[in-house]
């Protein structure tokens, strides 16, 4: 039934730009009302879409939303879409007939949505991938929060390179994984070059594990790089005290 309503609004989204679309002034540019309506039935869609039961429905919300925000229509709506995409079956858990298998364990889509989520720099966001980070057991959608975290560039109280540091460590414990260790390197040098001014202890340690640990060459060799960059930077804070 979810499906079904998502599908008619997709196509009700279609014939209202095209009257939309057809009613733009003589310069060819959208008035104020008209362009509010327009991001009105898209945020519409775009959330319907996000809560269908289908993957090809979360695609096609994740398509709009890509849309959305290389036009410069982000708002408020279609970040809490993309929330509600990244915590899928971590906070976010639907069941067959509410008690079997869960029907709702898409990684490509979550990690689609921790990837565009990027694109809203709030503290919300942070919180957001913070929360898919430590609860999310797919290392490709705990990847892709962890690089959106790193882009993000917010770390009040060394909150996201703690969060960062346990999740490797973790890993790096259980099952050693080149891809997440990789992206924790690219998101812990985007935090030095955002001047969040990184004194965590932990943060060292896990890039020092990297770089001594059960790596491809490829990742320890940034993991050296990310040190030096590391030890720059407290030497360059130290030197401007």
């Amino acid at each position: 039934m979810r499906s079904l309503r998502s599908a008619a609004l997709a196509a009700l989204l279609v014939v209202a730009l095209a009257g939309v679309a057809a009613q733009t002034t003589g310069s060819g540019e959208k008035t104020v009302e008209e362009a509010y309506l327009q991001e009105t039935l898209e945020t519409m869609i775009i959330k319907e879409q996000a809560r269908g039961d289908t993957r090809d429905l979360k695609l096609l919300a994740l398509q709009y939303i890509k849309q959305s925000i290389d036009e410069g229509r982000k708002n408020e709506e279609v970040r809490k879409s993309l929330e509600y995409l990244a915590l899928e079956t971590s906070t976010i858990v639907v069941r067959e007939a509410g008690v079997g298998r869960i029907i709702n364990d898409y990684p490509d889509v979550r990690a689609k949505a921790c990837e565009y989520l990027a694109e809203f720099p709030t503290v919300e966001t942070k919180d957001t991938l913070l929360r898919v980070a430590l609860s999310d057991r797919e290392p490709m959608v705990i990847s892709a929060a962890i690089r959106s975290l790193g882009k993000i560039g917010i770390n009040d109280n060394d909150e996201v390179t703690q969060t960062i540091a346990f999740i490797v460590n973790k890993y790096d414990i259980l099952q050693p994984d080149n891809s997440l260790a990789f992206e924790t390197l690219v998101a812990i040098e985007r935090l030095v070059d955002a001047g969040t001014g990184i004194k965590d202890p932990s943060i060292i340690r896990t890039v020092l594990r990297i770089a001594d640990g059960n790596y491809i060459i490829p990742v320890k060799q940034k993991a050296r790089q990310v040190l030096d960059k590391l030890r720059k930077s407290a030497a360059s804070s130290s030197g401007g005290k």
